[in-house]
């Protein structure tokens, strides 16, 4: 299967280009994994984290001289447990102040993963299915996200 980071090589780093343009300083990539049903895959963060409570994307940051999809499969499986098959599509971005206080720039892809379960959670307390329009408690960067 072909990734979109091999039938678009130019996409990357104009997106690179752009959020250092914007000033942005840290980034951080994040998966729309959906099953078979349309359902996506949110992970709550644990209470005495940075937004304890929330539910979010899997995903997490891009280390130093990391691809951004080196990034994407090595926090699908670091999260989920899930090893993910391919990259679909580019669903957009968000920017936020992460805790250490940085401008932080969220890429987000679609992504198809190899099994469905099952899930081993290390960062988070809880995952779900979830239906777009039966959100649980998501950022607006991630509801907005969700419903294009």
């Amino acid at each position: 299967m072909t990734s979109l980071f091999d039938a678009e090589p130019d996409f990357v780093p104009a997106l690179l280009a752009e959020a250092a343009d914007a000033g942005i300083g840290q980034f951080v990539v994040g998966a729309l994994i959906t099953d078979d049903a349309g359902r996506v895959l949110l992970l709550r963060r644990k209470p005495d984290d940075f937004l304890g409570g929330l539910w979010e994307l899997p995903g997490g940051g891009v280390e130093s001289g990391e691809k951004l999809e080196e990034a994407l499969r090595r926090e699908v499986m670091e999260e989920t447990g899930l090893p993910l098959a391919e990259v679909t599509g580019y669903v957009g971005t968000f920017d936020y102040a992460s805790n250490n206080g940085l401008s932080t720039r969220q890429f987000t892809f679609s992504v198809t993963v190899g099994k469905y379960e099952p899930i081993a959670l290390t960062e988070h307390d809880d995952s779900t299915w979830a239906d777009r329009s039966e959100l649980p408690k998501v950022s607006d960067e991630t509801r907005a996200l969700l419903a294009r």
